[in-house]
């Protein structure tokens, strides 16, 4: 009787082009489901440090009151230079948000305190996302 032998079939190592596909768009939809998580952590950081900044610069004014009989500055070149050369002014340079904009300071003598915004993420007045502190005297936050 004969033997019949079978020969294997060899099989090389690798992916085929189905399944390198397959991880592709595997990959594809985990990073459109974490991206947009990340970007909103951040952004929600971005606030908080500038809630943050604007509350040094609340205190920062509410010093300058307490230093020059309850009055506080008009403007905040008023915090950057100081009248007597022995004292350190309140603040070194114009304090910025989390976007590198400048805080805007506002003060009109008689109010209570002074208004101190940033422009929020779009970096311009108005548009719904400018943060005040005034934002949490009014019990709630900033809405995004």
């Amino acid at each position: 009787m004969k033997k019949r032998t079978r020969t294997r079939s060899v099989r090389r190592g690798g992916f085929t082009l189905i399944e390198v596909l397959l991880v592709l768009a595997i990959l594809g939809v985990i990073a459109a489901m974490v991206v947009p998580n990340l970007l909103g952590t951040q952004k929600k950081a971005y606030i908080k440090t500038t809630k943050q900044s604007i509350s040094s610069l609340e205190a920062a004014a509410n010093k300058y009151a307490v230093e020059h009989d309850g009055e506080l500055p008009v403007s905040l070149q008023s915090l950057l230079q100081s009248e007597d050369p022995a004292i350190p002014p309140d603040l070194d340079e114009i304090p910025t948000d989390a976007w590198g904009t400048p805080l805007v300071y506002e003060y009109n003598p008689g109010d209570p305190k002074p208004i101190i915004t940033s422009y929020g993420p779009n970096k311009q007045q108005g548009g719904g996302d400018d943060i005040t502190n005034l934002d949490d005297d009014q019990n709630g936050s900033q809405q995004l």
